[in-house]
């Protein structure tokens, strides 16, 4: 059954990208088609200031613009982005250069030949990174912002406002240390993140963030994120001390030492030749089982969570800062999930899937991943009800399965309830992990009924609701009767919900 498609792949188009050679002719279409206003179409080069044609660049204006505003986004020319980009790329691509070669290529090349290499990707790195940065740019039109890169094939990206669910703004260590940030903008319909504009400065960051969300009609013209806006209150800070005792009860931590087993004894039973590049690569190698355990509470350090007009927005981050705003009424599911350590001490996590956003690797920052890294449940109750309007997870109507079930989950089957509002669906499981998934029905994809073989002989089936994201809701071991009533009530729901928003 679909109860109407996915809000994230349906509807108007996803953002455009549009490659021609530099000396072709545009042809008339969907992504160059003239402006509203009768302006000229942008032009796609920057040019000897790097401003618009003479002509100036028009476009639709957001409802209730006044003449100066139309006449402001007439004139706007292109930016730039900061100029110490081209230096940042180009330390990066050397570090993903010299992590191919690794300390064996270091030790067949010797010394001098390395740091000759090292000095060649450096220039490389550097001045390929300079080109691009004087042939990108980008500027907002209207409601669209306008991304313009690459040198022998220009691409043209146009991104609706309309279409924007959310606007990070990511500071990793060395744009940290060079003032600097980068804008990450996630869209519907994107398999991933759109126009990533690094690097901006601190406050045009911020100010273009404030910007966009507004054009988008999330948030104000006013950034509450931007530095200029003095100290803030935020709503909840998640205590560092707790951000460690957590991860040290997590799954990772606890398995960190059988990992330093494995890689640990085969050395001590055949010991190698400790040369210089023997050590480093040991070294190495212990770094990579410690280092995602430690990167997720590096990630986690100094989470503080804030709202505002814009919606709930988080902040975190010791080394790599981020601070991202998730719209309000934009969120398609909620997970509320506690470890089975975490119970003597009352705490819960909280997961989150925002439409166009997917998950990341090993759960780092919030991309489609940690709303609340750890709380109480009343402050997971209090921010999951802002994030999903009018949601309160303490009092949601859920059935348990039936008693037939016990003999397929034995132990898990006491815990397994279902149920379902206007609004939303809820599905609660887990034994060593109690989990509690949350989906807005406007966002529901499909929903599926599914029987395994011994579902079949004691007449059971499972209801899988799914959504655009990574979490999705699963009832499992209900009655077959109620599974098909069930998925056909919430098709009908979710068709409902849809309609209403």
């Amino acid at each position: 059954m679909n109860p109407g498609g996915d809000p994230g792949r349906s509807g108007s188009p996803a953002p455009s990208a549009i490659s021609t050679p530099p000396d072709a002719a545009h042809p008339a279409g969907p992504a160059h088609r003239p402006p509203a206003d009768g302006a000229s179409p942008p032009h796609d080069g920057p040019g000897p200031d790097f401003r618009p044609p003479a002509g100036g660049v028009g476009g639709p204006v957001a409802d209730g613009a006044g003449e100066g505003a139309r006449k402001a986004a007439a004139v706007e020319g292109r930016r730039r982005l900061h100029p110490l980009t081209p230096l940042l790329k180009g330390a990066k691509f050397l570090f993903a250069a010299v992590a191919a070669i690794s300390w064996q290529g270091y030790a067949q090349l010797g010394t001098l030949v390395f740091l000759a290499l090292v000095g060649v990707l450096l220039v490389l790195g550097v001045g390929l990174s300079a080109v691009s940065w004087l042939v990108t740019g980008f500027h907002v039109v209207g409601r669209e912002l306008r991304v313009y890169e690459g040198l022998v094939w220009r691409r043209t990206r146009a991104i609706p406002l309309e279409r924007v669910q959310a606007v990070d703004v990511v500071r990793p260590l060395l744009a940290r240390m060079t003032g600097v940030a980068e804008l990450r903008l996630e869209v519907i319909g994107a398999a991933k993140t759109e126009a990533p504009l690094a690097y901006l400065g601190v406050e045009e960051a911020h100010a273009l963030r404030a910007r966009l969300l507004a054009g988008a009609g999330h948030a104000p013209a006013h950034d509450p994120a931007a530095p200029a806006a003095g100290p803030e209150r935020p709503f909840h800070v998640v205590p560092n001390q707790r951000v460690l005792v957590a991860n040290l009860l997590s799954s990772p931590v606890l398995l960190l030492p059988v990992a330093l087993a494995v890689t640990l004894l085969p050395v001590l039973f055949d010991p190698p030749a400790w040369t210089a590049i023997g050590v480093a690569s040991m070294a190495t190698a212990l770094l990579g089982v410690v280092l995602p355990p430690v990167r997720r509470v590096l990630n986690d350090w100094d989470f503080r969570i804030f709202v505002d007009p814009s919606g709930v927005r988080l902040t975190h981050g010791l080394l790599d800062t981020r601070s991202r705003t998730v719209p309000a009424h934009r969120a398609l599911a909620v997970a509320v999930v506690r470890p089975l350590l975490w119970r003597p001490l009352k705490w819960w996590r909280a997961k989150l899937d925002v439409a166009g956003v997917g998950a990341e690797a090993g759960e780092q920052g919030v991309r489609g991943g940690v709303l609340v890294p750890v709380a109480d449940r009343a402050t997971v109750r209090t921010v999951a009800g802002r994030v999903i309007d009018g949601l309160d997870i303490d009092a949601l109507p859920l059935r348990p399965v039936p008693a037939v079930a016990r003999w397929v989950s034995p132990l898990a089957y006491r815990r397994r309830a279902f149920g379902w509002t206007e609004s939303v669906v809820v599905a609660r499981d887990g034994w060593l992990t109690e989990r509690l998934i949350v989906a807005r029905l406007a966002r529901v994809q499909s929903v599926r009924v599914v029987q395994g073989p011994i579902q079949r002989r004691l007449g059971l089936a499972d209801v899988h609701v799914d959504t655009a994201g990574s979490i999705h809701v699963t009832a499992r071991d209900r009655a077959v009767a109620e599974a098909y009533a069930s998925a056909a009530t919430l098709a009908e729901l979710a068709r409902a919900a849809r309609t209403a928003t």
